[in-house]
C-alpha cells in the first residue's frame, strides 16, 4: 500500500491545508459520533498546537482552525485519540453520513451503525477504493425522523418497506428525497456499495472524479445493468423517502429507550472554543451516554440524557454559550469562514450573521439564512431558502431559493447591507403573500 497522500485541496487529518489564518486540519468522525475522551482530546489540540478555532461541518465532522508549526504533534495527539484513519490512505475516503440519530431515533427501521463500521473498514481496508476521489461520498440513512434530506450524495442508500419485506431503496449522484433507482435486501447493503464503487472505478476515467461525472457521458441504465450482474437488484416503484420536521436537531426530543432524550445544541455559526466542547463532554460524561454526536446541520447532540435532567442540561448548555432553542435566530444561520480566513471570501461573513441574528431576533424572526463568502458555497452542501452571497466587504446579494432556478436560486436584490437585508427579510415574513 502506498504511504503517499494523493494530491487535493480538501484538508484531513493527515493533511493540514493552509488558510490565512493558519492550518485546519479536518477530523472525521465515524458516523459523526465522538467519546467524551476524544472530544477532550480535540479541545486539547486545538488549544495546544492551534488558535483554538474547532468547527462542526456541514458533513458531521469537525476541524480544528489556525493551526501553527507543530503538525506532527498535532496529527499524533489525535492518532493517539483514536480519530484518525486505520491506514494512511483510508483518511481521504471515509466519507460516510448517517443521521446523527442512528440508533436511538424513534423511527428508524434499521440500526445503520454495524453496515457503516462494515463500509467504513472496507473502505480504509481495500486499496483499490484509496484511488476515490477526497469528495466522493455514501449516505446512510435507516428511516430516522432526524435525517439531511438535501445533501447530495454521490451513493445513497435509505431503509425502506418494499411489499412488507425491509430493503435498502439507493440512488446515485442526489439526495434522500429524490426517486430511488432501485433496492435491495437489507443484507445486500454492503455488496451494493462494494458493487457500486468497484464500477465507477472501473468505468470513470481519471477526471471523473463524482458519480455525476460519470453519469453525465454513461447512461443511468448502462450502469445499473452492469450493476445487477454483480449484486441481486429489486425495483422499488413510487416510493417516496419521507420528510421530517424541521430543527430537530434543537432542543429536548425522545429517542427508544423509554424516558431517554436527546438535546440538541447549535454553537453560534459552527464554532466551538476549547471550553464549550470541553464543557459539553462533561456534560455527556455526567449525564449523557458518554458520547456526543455531531451532525450535517453544524451542530452536535448529546445523547442519553434522562428526561428529568434534560432542563439542567439545556441550561448548562447554553451557560456555555451552546444554543438550544429553535426561536433564537442565530442558530438557524450558517456562514463559511469569511474574509479573515479565507483568502476568497470578500466579507466578514461571521461578524455580519451574528449583526443579522442579532437583527432578526429583535423581529422576532429565526429564518434559515446562509451567508457566503464567494461563490463557492463551503458552508452549506445544500440550497438555503435564503443565501446571502457577498460581493464585497459588509455588501450581499439576496437569493431566494427556487427549485427553476440554478445555483442559489432567483437572485431578489443586490448589494445590501445587513441592515437592509435584515429590514427586507423582515418586511417579506409579514406580508400575506408569503404567509
Amino acid at each position: 500500500m502506498s504511504s503517499a497522500l494523493r494530491p487535493s485541496a480538501c484538508p484531513g487529518l493527515l493533511r493540514i491545508v493552509q488558510a490565512l489564518d493558519g492550518g485546519i486540519c479536518r477530523i472525521k468522525l465515524n458516523g459523526g459520533s465522538i467519546s467524551v475522551a476524544q472530544a477532550e482530546a480535540v479541545a486539547d489540540a486545538a488549544e495546544r498546537f492551534a488558535g483554538g478555532v474547532i468547527e462542526a461541518t456541514n458533513r458531521a465532522n469537525l476541524q480544528i482552525r489556525g493551526i501553527g508549526r507543530e503538525h506532527g504533534a498535532l496529527i499524533d495527539s489525535l492518532m493517539l485519540a483514536g480519530l484518525g484513519p486505520s491506514s494512511v490512505a483510508g483518511d481521504d475516503v471515509r466519507n460516510l453520513m448517517l443521521s446523527p440519530g442512528a440508533g436511538i431515533d424513534q423511527q428508524m427501521l434499521v440500526d445503520t451503525r454495524p453496515l457503516a463500521e462494515q463500509i467504513l473498514t472496507t473502505l480504509q481496508s481495500d486499496e483499490r477504493f484509496h484511488d476515490l476521489s477526497a469528495k466522493f461520498a455514501v449516505q446512510l440513512d435507516g428511516g430516522e425522523r432526524l435525517v439531511m434530506l438535501e445533501h447530495p450524495h454521490d451513493l445513497w442508500l435509505s431503509a425502506a418497506e418494499r411489499d412488507g419485506t425491509r430493503v435498502f431503496a439507493f440512488g446515485l449522484a442526489g439526495c434522500l428525497v429524490d426517486a430511488p433507482v432501485g433496492a435491495v435486501l437489507l443484507e445486500q447493503g454492503h455488496a451494493l456499495v462494494v458493487a457500486v464503487l468497484e464500477l465507477f472505478l472501473e468505468l470513470a476515467r481519471p477526471e471523473q472524479t463524482r458519480m455525476r461525472h460519470l453519469l453525465a457521458e454513461c447512461s443511468l441504465d448502462t450502469f445499473l445493468a452492469r450493476l445487477a450482474e454483480r449484486v441481486p437488484l429489486m425495483s422499488i416503484k413510487a416510493w417516496q423517502r419521507e420528510a421530517t420536521p424541521g430543527a430537530l436537531h434543537i432542543g429536548t426530543h425522545p429517542q427508544r429507550d423509554a424516558g431517554r432524550v436527546y438535546i440538541g445544541a447549535v454553537p453560534p455559526l459552527g464554532r466551538l472554543n476549547p471550553a464549550m466542547l470541553r464543557g459539553a463532554a462533561q456534560l455527556a460524561r455526567e449525564q449523557g451516554d458518554g458520547t456526543l454526536r455531531f451532525t450535517p446541520w453544524q451542530s452536535l447532540l448529546l445523547p442519553g440524557v434522562f428526561g428529568d435532567d434534560a432542563p439542567h442540561v439545556i441550561h448548562s448548555l447554553e451557560h456555555l454559550g451552546l444554543r438550544c432553542s429553535t426561536d433564537d435566530a442565530l442558530a438557524h444561520l450558517i456562514a463559511c469562514t469569511g474574509s479573515t480566513g479565507c483568502g476568497k471570501g470578500l466579507a466578514d461573513t461571521k461578524v455580519d450573521a451574528r449583526q443579522l441574528a442579532a437583527l432578526l431576533q429583535r423581529h422576532g424572526q429565526a429564518l434559515n439564512v446562509h451567508l457566503s463568502g464567494c461563490q463557492r458555497s463551503c458552508a452549506a452542501a445544500h440550497i438555503a431558502p435564503v443565501t446571502l452571497l457577498a460581493v464585497s466587504l459588509g455588501h450581499y446579494d439576496l437569493y431566494f431559493r427556487d427549485a427553476a432556478q440554478p445555483g442559489f436560486g432567483a437572485l431578489h436584490a443586490r448589494n445590501l447591507t445587513i441592515e437592509a437585508v435584515a429590514a427586507l427579510l423582515d418586511a417579506r415574513s409579514r406580508s400575506p403573500l408569503d404567509a
